[in-house]
C-alpha cells in the first residue's frame, strides 16, 4: 500500500488504520494526498501497473468554493504561514481533541494546487472501468472541505463511506 499525506503533513496514515487496505496494490491518500494518490493511480494504470483499490480519505474538494475564498486562503497563508497552518490543523480536528501530527515543509504552490484542483468524473469512471475499486471516506463534521458536494460528486463513481460525527481526519472522539 502506498499512502500520500495531506497538505503540510507526513506520517499521518496511523489516523486511518481502521480503514486502510493493507495491499501492495492499494493507493491511498488523505486530503491533498488524495489528489496525489488519484494522479499516481492514473499514471500507474497507464504504465501497466496493477492497482486494485484507490482509497481517498477526506479528498481535497474545493471546486464548489468561490475564487474569492481561494484567494483569501492563499493570502492568509502567504501573510503568516505558521498561523495559517495552526488554524488549519485546529479546523482539521474540530470538533474533537487535537492529536499530535508531524509536519513537512510546504509551499503556497501546493496550497494553490489543492484549492484549484478539479476532480474529473470521466477520469474517475475510467479507473473503475479498468477494475479499480474507488473508496471515498468523508466525515460529517469536516470543516475543511465541502462534504455534501464531495459526497454527491463521488457517489456517482465510488463507494462513499460517510462517517457520522467525524472530522477531517475521520476521528469521532
Amino acid at each position: 500500500m502506498k499512502f500520500y499525506s495531506g497538505f503540510s503533513l507526513k506520517n499521518e496514515s496511523f489516523l486511518f488504520h481502521n480503514y486502510l487496505k493493507n495491499s501492495e496494490y492499494a493507493v491511498c491518500g488523505f486530503s491533498y494526498g488524495a489528489i496525489k494518490a488519484f494522479e499516481i493511480a492514473k499514471e500507474g494504470l497507464a504504465c501497466g501497473k496493477r492497482i486494485d483499490t484507490l482509497q481517498l480519505f477526506s479528498p481535497a474538494f474545493f471546486q464548489t468554493k468561490t475564487e474569492s475564498f481561494k484567494r483569501l486562503q492563499l493570502l492568509a497563508y502567504k501573510k503568516n504561514q505558521e498561523l495559517y497552518l495552526r488554524q488549519f490543523i485546529n479546523s482539521c480536528f474540530f470538533p474533537h481533541a487535537i492529536k499530535k501530527v508531524e509536519f513537512s515543509p510546504t509551499s503556497s504552490d501546493a496550497l494553490d494546487e489543492l484549492l484549484n484542483y478539479e476532480w474529473n468524473l470521466g477520469e474517475l469512471e475510467n479507473l473503475t472501468k479498468k477494475g479499480v475499486v474507488l473508496e471515498i471516506y468523508l466525515g460529517e463534521e469536516d470543516r475543511i472541505i465541502d462534504v455534501n458536494s464531495a459526497k454527491d460528486f463521488f457517489q456517482q463513481v465510488a463507494t462513499v463511506t460517510y462517517i457520522k460525527n467525524a472530522n477531517h481526519f475521520l476521528q469521532i472522539n
